[in-house]
């Protein structure tokens, strides 16, 4: 789990296919990794991945042919700059929102326009991922967690203040850049549960409904 709250910049150092998936070697620059084991859990650009293999300036991950149908990792290049997040701890101040690092698909850059100090940029997701982005909601970009300013069927508005691009690779977008896109996870589970109960309707929906509101007299109550 992860909050969307980048903490360095790190390196594509390698990318070697291996068997028909890709194995990766990360340079993570800044990143602290002192408390970091094997087998714990890195975000690459969002991208939830295990360390192998900890040599000292960074660490080895394998990527499973599901993840590389769904991100942009096939292309990436030795000297690349990643966004980097340790998985969180129970005690990490929650700054960001609920990240998962499982990438649902890809989006593109449409424009960037700067604005003032801020860059305002236009993104578009598949059709079946824009159905779940907001005005106003959260949308994890490259593992960055940001707010949707404005929606319009497949595309969204983001402004990312200076802070944000200083810290992230976001500053080097242009139009035409494929980006990770994560959505909201309470969007997805909210989906799930409203789909669920409609395919089975002879079953009771459980939790709170207008029904059960009203039964509980919290309805047309003066």
């Amino acid at each position: 789990m992860f909050t969307g709250i980048i903490e360095a910049i790190g390196t594509i150092a390698a990318a070697e296919q291996v068997q028909g998936d890709l194995r990766l070697y990360i340079r993570t620059g800044d990143l602290d990794l002192s408390d970091v084991k094997l087998g714990d859990s890195i975000a690459v650009n969002g991208v939830c991945l295990t360390a192998v293999d900890l040599p000292g300036d960074g660490f080895w991950a394998d990527v499973s042919c599901e993840t590389l149908v769904h991100t942009r990792f096939p292309d990436l290049v030795a000297g690349e700059r990643v966004n980097l997040e340790k998985a969180m701890l129970p005690t990490t101040r929650f700054g960001g929102h609920i990240v998962t690092g499982h990438v649902d698909g890809l989006g593109e850059v449409l424009s960037r326009e700067d604005d003032a100090r801020s860059v305002r940029f236009k993104i578009s997701a598949p059709k079946n991922i824009a159905r779940y982005i907001a005005a106003k909601g959260s949308i994890t970009v490259d593992g960055v967690s940001l707010t949707a300013n404005a929606v319009d069927k497949h595309m969204f508005d983001l402004n990312i203040v200076p802070h944000t691009a200083q810290e992230t690779i976001i500053a080097g977008y242009q139009a035409g850049r494929k980006v990770h896109l994560e959505v909201d996870i309470i969007a997805r589970y909210m989906e799930r549960l409203i789909s669920y109960n409609e395919q089975n309707e002879t079953e009771p929906a459980a939790g709170v409904s207008m029904t059960t509101l009203a039964a509980a007299g919290f309805l047309n109550r003066r």
